[in-house]
């Protein structure tokens, strides 16, 4: 069958920033990152239990 293959969004989870370059505008991730060189990255935090992370309901 003929179809669009990729082009979706892919999250990915546990990925740790160990550091960050102000003066070139880098955040250094540790683990893998999907997507072509140079592609857009949207970083967020990935808490998915509030109540393990210390929240209240």
């Amino acid at each position: 069958m003929a179809g669009r293959y990729g082009g979706g969004q892919v999250t990915t989870t546990n990925l740790e920033v160990i550091g960050v370059d102000i003066e070139r505008n880098l955040v250094l991730v540790k683990g893998a990152v999907p997507g072509p060189r140079g592609g857009v990255v949207v970083l967020r935090t990935s808490v998915k239990n509030p109540m393990k992370a210390g929240g209240k309901r």
